[in-house]
């Protein structure tokens, strides 16, 4: 009888960590260090290590010592965060400052998924007044002695996560009354840097108004046509 050859699965702890994960571990010395399980020493050494980890078990080795590590975590996706496999991994648009200034704002097509890079620089991303063709919106954040300033309409929901090494990075949650509204999701890392995430108020998201209008004008057109 022929046995197949069967490979055995890679252990959970060589798999390459995702950047769920590094949120999650992120999260857990986050809390630490605002219990005093961790002092500011220690915590900036493990970020930076997590920022540097490449499998599940070096990502781990960081929180080994944490009673949070341990606790039985709920299955499913982070609040706010899409579904694995909702949002593409590669983005549909770019937007890089290095040593300079680099801006989205106006009238303009918001993927569903945007990197922004800011190393010694500036970058501001102005989703105010943005065309939402998708509903999940999913920001990926780098700051490295620089600036990340990202600005939503007031009637969408904005969710985040992520962290600062010497730096700062804060997103204000905000949840739409609207089922259907668009939903932005920043995660990003700040070394010695910032990443700031803010409705602007006044700001209403338009996208729907646009789609009534251009019916509008399709249907006018098609009349003036007979």
């Amino acid at each position: 009888m022929d046995l197949q050859k069967q490979t055995a699965p890679t252990p959970t702890a060589e798999l390459r960590a995702s950047d769920a994960e590094r949120d999650r571990i992120a999260d857990i010395l986050r809390d630490a260090l605002a219990e005093g399980r961790l002092s500011a020493e220690e915590h900036a050494e493990r970020v930076e290590g997590v920022l540097a980890a490449r499998t599940v078990g070096e990502l781990e080795a960081f929180v080994r010592d944490l009673p949070a590590a341990h606790a039985r975590r709920a299955p499913g996706a982070a609040p706010g965060r899409p579904a694995a496999g909702a949002v593409p991994a590669d983005p549909d648009d770019n937007v890089v400052a290095v040593f300079s200034s680099a801006t989205r704002r106006g009238r303009w097509r918001a993927g569903r998924r945007i990197h922004a890079y800011a190393v010694f620089g500036s970058v501001e991303i102005d989703l105010s007044e943005a065309l939402f063709e998708y509903q999940q919106v999913v920001i990926k954040a780098v700051s490295v002695f620089g600036n990340i300033e990202i600005r939503v309409p007031e009637n969408v929901s904005l969710h985040g996560t992520g962290g600062g090494v010497l730096g700062n990075f804060e997103v204000d949650a905000l949840d739409s009354g609207d089922p259907d509204a668009p939903v932005v999701y920043v995660e990003g890392w700040a070394v010695l840097g910032n990443i700031e995430g803010r409705p602007r108020r006044g700001r209403l998201v338009a996208d729907i108004l646009d789609r009534v209008q251009r019916k509008v004008d399709r249907n006018l057109r098609k009349h003036l046509d007979r």
